[in-house]
């Protein structure tokens, strides 16, 4: 990789350039930029999201015990929370009732965790460290792991059918659990492009094939995030079908910013083990564009997904703000 030490590049994408519109609220107080807004508001959601997952999520004191723990231990670790944020920006953009959103965000976070619990494994990333700490393989075995994600990824699928499920909009929640089965699983979901992963430690990976696998692997569930959370509001069609690709570019983004950080990242700031990647010999937007280059294609992803949203004016304002951070962040 032409571009010397990559551990010397910033990952800064974004912070104080023009090409980029911040919110009108990052212009009324012009100390914070939409990254710091960003994180902020991701603190704030966090927070809310944890609350509900404690109450969603059996005790540790619930048979079997041991099961509990584990998914609890990866479940409440300390993350970004960047899926059910997304969530709740779009959902909150278009009038959607905390009583409804909240069960859907929660359902995407425990998706996700389910997914990476599978992913530290042994038999396919094999990584000893996640959010900061030990995985849930090595301090619970691989065995209750694996069960640790089977049980958290069926409770999603249990709250999505159960909470929050208002009179009159049967349908509509319907809608969203074939949205996010679809984009958890195969064809075109998380699951098909965790497959497409393993497949690429082992044969070239064109850059159109690694788009394919994370838009697959990473892409999926980021944007049914963002249109599920809009489709408990009053969001119409050609809203969501924006929605959509917004989401789409914004996965892309996240994925070249993830390849950018595995090379640049320390473990205290990822939470996880750096050069993975490379060490395992996967294709990444780094080892095909370089560090510069995949810097200049996630800023020109996150601007395209931008543009796609600018009719929709303030509302989505949040959604600007965590688009940026995406491409702007440490971890």
């Amino acid at each position: 990789m032409a571009n010397g030490n990559p551990r010397l590049k910033s990952v800064n994408l974004v912070r104080r350039t023009s090409d980029l519109r911040y919110t009108a609220e990052a212009m009324m107080n012009p100390s914070q930029s939409g990254v710091e807004l960003a994180e902020e508001y991701l603190s704030t959601q966090s927070d809310r999201v944890s609350a509900w997952l404690e109450r969603l999520v059996p005790a540790e004191t619930v048979e079997p015990p041991v099961l509990h723990r584990a998914m609890r231990y990866s479940l409440l670790a300390s993350g970004k929370r960047l899926r059910p944020a997304l969530c709740i920006a779009a959902g909150e953009a278009f009038g959607a009732q905390e009583s409804e959103l909240l069960p859907v965000a929660c359902a995407l976070e425990m998706i996700h965790t389910y997914s990476l619990i599978h992913d530290d494994l042994p038999s396919m990333d094999d990584d000893d460290f996640r959010r900061g700490r030990p995985t849930c393989h090595k301090t619970f075995g691989e065995a209750t792991a694996i069960l640790a994600g089977d049980a958290l990824m069926t409770l999603a699928f249990r709250i999505l059918a159960i909470e929050g499920v208002s009179d009159g909009r049967e349908a509509n929640r319907l809608r969203i659990i074939a949205g996010i089965s679809a984009a958890a699983g195969t064809p075109g979901g998380m699951v098909a492009g965790q497959v497409l992963d393993l497949e690429g430690e082992k044969t070239p990976v064109d850059a159109g094939g690694l788009d394919r696998l994370h838009a697959a692997k990473t892409g999926a569930l980021l944007t049914v995030s963002v249109v599920a959370g809009a489709l408990c509001g009053d969001a119409d069609a050609g809203v969501v079908e924006r929605l959509k690709r917004f989401g789409a570019g914004l996965g892309l983004a996240f994925q070249i910013a993830d390849d950018i950080l595995d090379l640049t990242g320390t473990p205290e700031e990822l939470g996880k083990t750096p050069g993975k990647d490379v060490a395992s010999g996967k294709c990444t937007y780094p080892s095909l564009y370089g560090i510069d280059g995949s810097i200049d294609r996630a800023r020109a992803t996150i601007g395209e997904a931008l543009e796609v949203i600018e009719p929709l004016g303030p509302r989505v304002d949040r959604l600007r703000q965590l688009a940026c951070f995406v491409i702007d962040r440490r971890k």
